[in-house]
């Protein structure tokens, strides 16, 4: 165990300029993506490959905006309760606005990719796709009108007085919840809408 620990650590360390930076990582990611892109799929460029290459962009957006949603969730708004009083101002000023932005544009970006990718050709037309297609609408619908309006208020960035902030906070947690139960079935038919029919 000591020699993977020292072998990927003097690797992982010369990578460490790349990999401190998320930006730097995901250009690095993007790199290696575009690698493959010319090793595997060159031929396939031209008027066929967007439709794949939007619905990839539709599966990392939706990966980003689900896996926040769940960080949230699953996490943060269950240990929030036991952070000590001292603490929490640190997690509004610092970690909830990032996580919010990257939250609240990773909805839009994969509405819009995946609406793009609903009208291409190459997009599955069936119920269950339509039913998670509605599924997500609902989902970013909630984010952009409820959830993120609402942490505003929480978080200080609009004017809102004490009572109004823990009004605020409560529904934008119930909506974050709500969009936690409508991902599984969303989900489930993002992933089934190809292999099965109906």
């Amino acid at each position: 165990m000591v020699e993977i620990d020292e072998t990927a650590s003097n690797l992982l360390e010369k990578l460490s300029t790349i990999l401190e930076k998320p930006y730097n990582a995901i250009a690095l990611g993007g790199g290696l993506a575009f690698v493959l892109l010319l090793l595997y799929h060159l031929s396939y460029l031209g008027g066929g490959y967007f439709g794949p290459f939007l619905t990839f962009l539709h599966v990392v957006s939706g990966v980003t905006w689900i896996g926040l949603l769940y960080y949230f969730n699953l996490v943060q708004i269950p240990v929030m309760p036991n952070i000590p009083a001292d603490l929490k101002p640190a997690i509004g000023k610092y970690i909830a606005p990032e996580a919010l932005f990257w939250f609240r544009w990773s909805a839009l970006a994969t509405v819009v990719t995946g609406l793009i990718v609903f009208s291409t050709s190459s997009a599955v037309h069936n119920l269950t796709i339509i039913t998670g297609g509605i599924l997500g609408l609902v989902m970013a619908f909630n984010v952009w009108f409820i959830i993120w309006p609402n942490q505003k208020k929480v978080l200080g960035l609009v004017a809102a007085g004490d009572d109004e902030k823990a009004k605020a906070a409560r529904l934008a947690m119930l909506t974050s919840r709500a969009n936690f139960v409508l991902s599984i079935p969303m989900l489930y038919c993002m992933v089934t809408a190809r292999l099965l029919v109906g």
